[in-house]
């Protein structure tokens, strides 16, 4: 006969437990409200022996001070008393009423001297711990809440994109530890997301620019064929305007993302060469257009990225060109140190721009009065890369719309 079967049993339970572990005696935690009890309940025992022990010793030289005698006696033959202390009594001829009285009124004024002299220095002595205890509070206080220093600069260096920085703070576990443990595991998720965002910004832009590339030269391929019809080469137009329009809101796309980061490697970076540079590339655009471009470009050296700063330039440069009246307009491309900080600022004619929309300009995709396709001024993500690259360097940009039309774009930037 088989033996039957044994019922199968439960799996053993896990001897690891996820949660944080907590100690056998939590009321003994050396939290910071324990420290902070202790250390001043500590310190205002202190204080209060060293006073005690003081006026002790006060009260003890006063005590043996009033103790001394008023008087003394010179001669039994002839009762004679002489007195330092009270000069009344030293006469011989002074009836014994007068001479109880002097007696009493002279006790007195020892005895108020005496009480004087030990609250005026009782006052010293509270005066001078009080100094030393509040030396001491605020050295202590500093040290106890020395970490919480640590934290705010790691946060301000954070604050920059600095995604990198940790505190690490070692010590007691208590509240303050506690803190500084749950920020380093914020900031390692929050650097865990932002390197997802960049490696899947790269990976989109790399698969987007492929077929765009792809498209771009079989365009061009068939637009090369002197055979094909008329029809064929301007469809093939359209479809080519359109991929360049496509590569260029992928680009876009990319250094938007990519300039939303802290700039790691910095070097010195000339404005006003930079802005040279970007008047060079739209010169062409602005005669077609008839744009004027002038301007003082003095230097303005920065620390910061070449290529991304250039970007601010251009970007400005072009709206300001493409933004602009059909006769007689103007571009003016300025450069300068301001109070220590350095700014490039442009300057256009233009259609008159409502003050309530400036704030949408800096949006992604906003354009002011154009429509979303079929534009030649661009994809609409040209002030927002610029908004972004600037906020990148430290620095901010700020748009006013000028009296007659047009704009002034004001860039600033720590030296």
């Amino acid at each position: 006969m088989a033996a039957t079967p044994a019922p199968p049993q439960a799996p053993p339970k896990p001897t690891w437990d996820p949660r944080r572990p907590q100690p056998p005696f939590p009321w003994l935690r050396p939290t910071i409200r324990i420290r902070l009890t202790l250390l001043y309940g500590g310190m205002f025992l202190i204080a209060g022996i060293l006073l005690l022990s003081i006026i002790y010793l006060l009260a003890a030289q006063a005590i043996s001070t009033g103790n001394q005698p008023l008087f003394k006696i010179v001669s039994f033959d002839k009762l004679q008393v002489s007195s330092g202390k009270c000069p009344a009594i030293n006469t011989t001829s002074l009836p014994l009423s007068d001479f109880n009285d002097a007696i009493a009124h002279c006790v007195d004024q020892q005895r108020q001297a005496a009480l004087d002299d030990l609250l005026s220095r009782s006052l010293l002595a509270l005066l001078g711990l009080a100094v030393i205890a509040f030396a001491f509070g605020y050295a202590m206080a500093g040290r106890v809440l020395s970490p919480l220093g640590r934290i705010t600069r790691t946060a301000r260096q954070v604050a920059g994109s600095d995604l990198s920085r940790r505190i690490e703070l070692d010590g007691p576990d208590d509240e303050l530890k506690e803190l500084a443990d749950t920020f380093d595991d914020m900031l390692e998720r929050l650097q865990r997301a932002f390197t997802a965002q960049q490696r899947f910004v790269g990976n989109a832009s790399h698969e987007l620019r492929t077929p765009l590339a792809i498209n771009r030269t079989l365009l061009e391929v068939h637009l090369s064929d002197p055979n094909a019809p008329v029809e064929l080469q301007q469809l093939g137009k359209t479809l080519l305007a359109t991929n360049e329009r496509s590569e260029q809101l992928v680009e876009g796309l990319l250094l938007l993302a990519r300039s939303d980061n802290q700039i790691v490697e910095r070097k010195p970076v000339d404005l006003a060469e930079v802005a040279t540079q970007a008047i060079d590339q739209v010169h062409a655009e602005a005669e077609a257009k008839g744009v004027k471009i002038r301007g003082e470009r003095k230097p303005a050296v920065v620390q910061g990225n070449g290529v991304l700063l250039e970007r601010i330039a251009l970007n400005l440069v072009q709206n300001a060109v493409r933004y602009n009246v059909s006769e007689d307009g103007w571009v003016e491309v300025n450069t300068e140190v301001q109070h220590g900080q350095a700014v490039l600022t442009v300057t256009n004619t233009g259609p008159v721009v409502p003050a309530y929309e400036i704030d949408n300009l800096f949006e992604p995709f906003r354009r002011l009065r154009t429509e979303r396709t079929g534009s030649d001024r661009g994809v609409g993500l040209g002030l927002s890369i610029v908004r972004s690259v600037a906020r990148a360097h430290g620095g901010h940009i700020a748009a006013q719309p000028r009296e007659g039309g047009g704009l002034v774009m004001r860039v600033t930037l720590p030296l």
